[in-house]
C-alpha cells in the first residue's frame, strides 16, 4: 500500500476529522489508488492514531462511495466507473451556471486577477505533468465565482458534488495529452466575466465541462485489477 512512510502524525485535537480529511485527500490525489485493498491496521500505524478513528473515517468515506468493503473479508478505494461523470458532470455545469448569475455583477478586479493567476498555475502544472496542481488549480478557478455567489446552499451542494470529481479529474490531467485545451477555456470564460456578458459566461461554463467530459472519456484509467477479492 504506497501511503507516505512519514506522514505528519495527528494529534488528539479535532482527531477524528483530521484522520477523515487525510484519508480523503489521499484518495482524491490518488495516493491510494482506485481498487486498491487497505488496511485499517496500516493506516493508522502511519498515522499513529488508533483503529477506531480510521474506522470511522472509512466508514463515511464508504457513505460517499468513496470506500467499498465486503464484512470481514476486505475494504477497498472504490474503482472510477467513466459513467459516473456522465450523470453528475451536467448538474455540475448547471449549477455553476446558476453560480455566475448570482456573482457576475459582484466580480471585481482582485477577483479576475487571482482567476488569470490560477489559470496560469493550471498551465504551467499541465504542461509540468503535474496532475494533482492542475487538478487544484482547476477547482480554485471555478470556484472564485461559485464563492461569490454567496450562496451558502449552492457552494454546499457543489462542495460535496465535486469529492467526486476531484480525483477523476485528477486521472484526467494526468492522462489527456489534451488538457492544456483547459487553460484556452478558462480564458475565454474570464474574458467573458470581464465583460460581464451573463449568457457568454453560461455557455462557455457549460461548454468547458462537455469538454472535459469528452476528453475524459477517451482515457485508459489505470486501477488496480478488479474482481471480488481484492487480496
Amino acid at each position: 500500500m504506497p501511503v507516505p512512510q512519514n506522514p505528519q502524525q495527528i494529534g488528539r485535537f479535532s482527531m477524528r476529522e483530521e484522520v477523515y480529511n487525510t484519508l480523503l485527500k489521499w484518495i482524491m490525489e490518488g495516493v491510494l489508488r482506485p481498487g486498491e485493498k487497505i488496511l485499517d491496521k496500516d493506516l493508522a500505524e502511519r498515522l499513529g492514531v488508533s483503529r477506531t478513528p480510521v474506522r470511522e473515517a472509512l466508514r463515511r468515506l464508504e457513505d460517499k462511495e468513496l470506500i467499498e468493503s465486503a464484512a470481514n473479508r476486505w475494504t477497498r478505494v472504490a474503482r472510477i466507473s467513466l459513467k459516473e461523470p456522465e450523470k453528475f458532470y451536467p448538474i455540475i455545469w448547471t449549477l455553476e451556471e446558476l453560480a455566475i448569475a448570482e456573482s457576475i455583477a459582484l466580480l471585481d478586479e482582485e477577483d479576475f486577477r487571482q482567476m488569470e493567476a490560477i489559470n496560469r498555475s493550471l498551465q504551467k502544472a499541465t504542461r509540468n505533468n503535474d496532475p494533482v496542481t492542475a487538478s487544484w488549480a482547476d477547482v480554485e478557478f471555478h470556484q472564485i465565482y461559485i464563492a461569490k455567489s454567496a450562496n451558502d446552499h449552492l457552494i454546499s451542494i457543489l462542495r460535496d458534488l465535486k469529492i467526486k470529481f476531484r480525483r477523476i479529474e485528477v486521472c484526467y490531467f494526468g492522462g489527456a495529452h489534451s488538457a492544456d485545451e483547459s487553460f484556452q477555456e478558462h480564458n475565454k470564460i474570464l474574458e467573458a466575466l470581464k465583460d460581464r456578458d451573463l449568457a457568454g459566461a453560461q455557455h462557455l461554463i457549460r461548454t468547458n465541462w462537455q469538454n472535459s467530459l469528452k476528453r475524459l472519456q477517451t482515457l485508459d484509467l489505470e486501477q488496480e485489477p478488479d474482481g471480488d477479492d481484492p487480496s
